[in-house]
């Protein structure tokens, strides 16, 4: 990361509370709603592949987590196993949706009160007006636990798969549940 893009993501970060208020958060809606989860710490990570090379051997099917819009500015968070090399021309197609392209940091922050690095379906509970639609991959879902950044980049946060669909319905998020297409 450059300097002045760890200076961009500096200034998006300071219009957030603070890490540990959003994971907070977090735990506190997990247990206003019966769900159950485990926390890792470990140094802040930016790419599936920084997260690998770090996780060493913590159980649970890891992901990616892709926001995006589209040519007509709607939002959406796609959700997948981290090793699904998503083909996102085909996937637009399969949304029934414009061309679709990585959002901006700013959108990030304002829509889902989180920035780059930290992207996570979790960021659902900040979404109240409905901007973003949640898509799902199918194949994630056949998992037990799946693991996903709790609000900040420095925790991987494991809970059970139907949990992670309670969660986001909970969050007046209905989710896409689809077989996302793999590039070839």
């Amino acid at each position: 990361m450059s300097n002045s893009e760890e200076s961009s993501l500096l200034a998006l970060e300071s219009r957030l509370p603070t890490p540990e208020l959003r994971e907070s958060a977090l735990y506190q809606r997990f247990a206003a709603l019966g769900i159950g989860w485990r926390t890792h710490a470990h140094a802040p990570v930016f790419t599936v592949q920084e997260a690998q090379a770090l996780r060493g051997a913590l159980p649970g099917t890891h992901t990616k987590n892709l926001f995006l819009e589209d040519k007509r500015g709607r939002l959406w968070l796609m959700v997948a196993r981290e090793e699904l090399r998503i083909d996102l021309n085909a996937a637009a197609k399969t949304l029934d949706c414009s061309r679709l392209s990585f959002g901006r940091p700013e959108c990030l922050v304002e829509a889902l009160g989180i920035t780059p690095g930290a992207v996570t379906p979790f960021a659902l509970m900040n979404d109240t007006a409905g901007r973003v639609t949640a898509v799902f991959d199918e194949g994630m879902l056949g998992s037990g636990a799946v693991n996903f950044h709790p609000l900040r980049n420095d925790r991987t946060t494991a809970i059970a798969a139907p949990d992670l669909l309670r969660f986001a319905r909970a969050c007046a998020h209905e989710p896409l549940i689809v077989a996302l297409p793999e590039r070839t």
